[in-house]
């Protein structure tokens, strides 16, 4: 079920409930109302009987002076007092004293007349303000009953009134508590479905758009609340998504780009030696030296296939998380001599200036040579495509804080500011250098593998470079 769909049918329950709530509350007012006017239900004899105490006690201590005129007027006026009137009526039915002189010596019908249930009496009211309840008189001596005491009283006298004022706030209190509920659910749903409902709904449609690829679009709401932070966290998923994929598709295009340009380098070297080998066949080399020339032209050609396709190689090992490097112990001075020996050949025969290291510190080190020869070559190399011939490329080794450090700088162009943050990113390639025509070639690989060459053993990497003043690149070794 979705959440519209039980929001929808969990308000229409409270409302049914709030409904049954408030019919159970005006049933209740009315069943009040109509016990208030039916006095059959609110009659108490509890009045009457503090009224007609006196004359009941009269009767029974003056039962031999009721014959006296005097001893009758006296019942006659305490009656009268008391807002009532008496007939005392013998065992016989006949009339002894009376409020009414004329009905004493008179015979009643004693069942008819004799009502000593308060309820019963009230039946027999036939509608009129006032009622009869007989007492019985009982002499006080022996305890029988001498005869019955029948008084007409006020019919205000024996019902009580039921005030409805606790009752009537009872029923203000349920309306206000059921008005106020009814509000309150009202204005939840509203709630609802403004910051729960229709907000899910727009993520829903944003999610959509992402999923189709649609990342342009921000996704803002504008409340600061937990419904906020989820579209924050959203948008922030939709700019890494967009930046993920204009990294991948720039992956992409460079990935095809370095696959055409390290095609077209690789055509052109083995073109020339192809070249150079079909003269050798065809005999057009008439001495030894000639020979010995083109043979260092395809020397030269070959080695820049081969430094090609091991970049190819160790590239494809990088994207995979595999760069084959196999650490030994080995002492730094030979190591490092015969790494820098082919380097000075390369450097100088570029026409460029080549300083060795004044010494090299002689330790015990966990390197792979093939590999760490790679990263030298790779650095000289990218020196050379910023150098114009009669600038120098240094390198120097030290010992420094336990570690041996190699640095290789150069007095040529330097690294464009803007350069700076990219050059260990794979597929970069600086600015031309209007001075060097090396400079466009490459495939973008160089710096990016020395870095992951030179992290695989335990080091680090930096460089440092100003424009016009050349640039020197640092590398520091963990030894044994």
């Amino acid at each position: 079920m979705s959440l519209h769909m039980w929001s929808k049918r969990w308000l229409r329950i409270s409302f049914i409930l709030l409904m049954i709530l408030i019919t159970c509350s005006l049933l209740l007012f009315v069943n009040l109302h109509m016990d208030r006017q039916n006095n059959t239900s609110n009659l108490s004899i509890s009045q009457v009987r503090l009224t007609v105490n006196p004359l009941l006690l009269a009767l029974e201590q003056k039962q031999q002076q009721l014959t006296d005129p005097a001893t009758r007027d006296q019942l006659r006026s305490i009656a009268q007092e008391n807002g009532i009137e008496l007939t005392y009526v013998g065992l016989d039915g006949v009339v002894v004293v009376s409020s009414s002189p004329s009905l004493e010596g008179t015979r009643l019908n004693l069942p008819s007349v004799l009502h000593y249930d308060l309820n019963q009496a009230a039946q027999v009211t036939d509608g009129k303000q006032s009622l009869n309840i007989a007492f019985p008189v009982i002499n006080g001596t022996n305890g029988s009953q001498i005869g019955n005491a029948i008084f007409t009283v006020p019919l205000s006298m024996v019902v009580v009134e039921q005030p409805l004022t606790s009752a009537f706030w009872v029923m203000i209190t349920l309306a206000g508590v059921s008005l106020m509920l009814g509000t309150c659910l009202i204005t939840m749903k509203r709630k609802v479905n403004k910051r729960l409902l229709s907000p899910i709904s727009q993520l829903k449609e944003h999610a959509e758009s992402i999923l189709k690829g649609k990342y342009d679009q921000p996704i803002q709401y504008s409340r600061v609340d937990e419904m906020g932070e989820l579209y924050a966290m959203l948008d922030l998923m939709r700019a890494e998504i967009m930046h993920l994929s204009a990294e991948r598709i720039r992956q992409e295009q460079a990935q095809k780009e370095l696959i055409t340009n390290i095609s077209h380098d690789l055509k052109t070297p083995i073109t020339t030696v192809k070249a150079y080998i079909e003269a050798i066949l065809e005999g057009l080399c008439s001495d030894e030296q000639t020979l010995m020339e083109y043979m260092e032209v395809m020397r030269t050609h070959t080695d820049k296939t081969a430094r090609l396709v091991e970049d190819l190689l160790v590239h494809a090992l990088q994207e995979l998380g595999q760069i084959s490097v196999e650490p030994r112990e080995v002492y730094s001075l030979a190591t490092f001599q015969q790494m820098l020996q082919p380097i000075a050949h390369m450097v100088e025969m570029r026409g460029l200036n080549y300083e060795a290291p004044a010494s090299i510190p002689n330790v015990l080190m966990q390197i792979d040579s093939t590999r760490m020869e790679q990263v030298l070559s790779n650095i000289v190399f990218n020196a050379l495509k910023h150098t114009a011939p009669g600038d120098m490329i240094q390198i120097m080794t030290e010992l420094d804080a336990g570690q041996f450090k190699l640095t290789i700088a150069d007095t040529g162009q330097g690294i464009q500011a803007q350069d700076m943050p990219f050059i260990f990113e794979r597929y970069f390639k600086g600015a031309a250098s209007p001075s060097n025509s090396y400079v466009q070639e490459g495939t973008g690989l160089g710096l990016s593998i020395c870095k992951s060459i030179v992290e695989a053993h335990g080091g680090q990497i930096t460089f440092s470079s100003k424009e016009g003043q050349g640039t020197i690149f640092q590398i520091h070794l963990p030894i044994c």
